[in-house]
């Protein structure tokens, strides 16, 4: 019998990374011999928080935008599922929903808003307003995102001390998932703007693309390939909005 053991004899920074040592053990009909060896694949790190920050602070509105695309329309999707499926909700309800438009829906979607309001804004105010209307059809894609009210309404039955405050967290949730979204779209290279064209429109986006009625539309963000840079961003005095306080 012939053993035959290799280690490790130099540690480096990187190697302390790596997943622990294993051993093999080999059998022919003549020998049998140990191998000890590191595995190659090192452990997934966590995300430092200034990655984080740095898409946060670098998530601006853009507009106008052009139709044109730096990734696929699927990655689109799935970065909204992704968001979707984990952005927090109180008690864990899981209020939020999504319809994402892309294309000829989008557009759809835009045609129904300049539809909607030509028949309530003043004859004097359409120029302006149809004009930013078909900026925001010229995008590429519109997010709408909803709170589904049979969702909040249970909540309110079996937790009725708090019943008064689950539309609030509700929309605390969704406002949660309207950032992810936005912030992780514009750190693929999108540009975004977000709009609120509801309730005037619920109805027929309820009708156009099968949403259930207990579906509540809260907002619509707009995407599509930037055309331009973000305009200037004012920030209050930090010591007017920020305390802190430690013993």
């Amino acid at each position: 019998m012939i053993s035959i053991t290799r280690t490790a004899i130099q540690a480096t920074k990187r190697l302390s990374t790596l997943r622990p040592l294993t051993t093999t053990t080999i059998t022919t009909k003549q020998h049998q011999f140990s191998r000890t060896f590191t595995s190659t694949t090192a452990k997934m790190s966590a995300p430092s928080a200034n990655l984080i920050l740095d898409a946060v602070k670098a998530r601006r509105t853009y507009y106008p935008l052009s139709k044109t695309l730096p990734i696929e329309t699927a990655r689109v999707d799935d970065i909204v599922k992704t968001a979707l499926a984990h952005v927090p909700s109180s008690f864990n309800s899981q209020s939020n929903r999504v319809v994402v438009l892309h294309g000829a829906e989008h557009e759809k979607f835009w045609d129904i808003a300049l539809s909607v309001l030509k028949a309530i804004v003043p004859a004097e105010q359409w120029e302006s307003t149809s004009g930013k209307l078909n900026m925001f059809k010229g995008a590429a894609g519109s997010v709408l995102f909803f709170e589904d009210q049979d969702v909040v309404n249970g909540m309110q039955e079996k937790f009725a001390l708090y019943a008064d405050r689950f539309p609030v967290w509700a929309n605390q949730s969704d406002g949660m998932l309207q950032f992810a979204v936005w912030t992780a779209l514009e750190a693929e290279g999108l540009g975004a703007n977000l709009q609120h064209y509801n309730p005037l429109v619920d109805q027929q986006v309820a009708a156009e693309w099968k949403v259930p009625a207990s579906w509540k539309l809260n907002a619509q963000l707009v995407f599509g390939g930037r055309t331009g840079e973000a305009g200037p961003k004012e920030f209050k005095p930090i010591e007017d909005i920020f305390k802190t306080f430690s013993s």
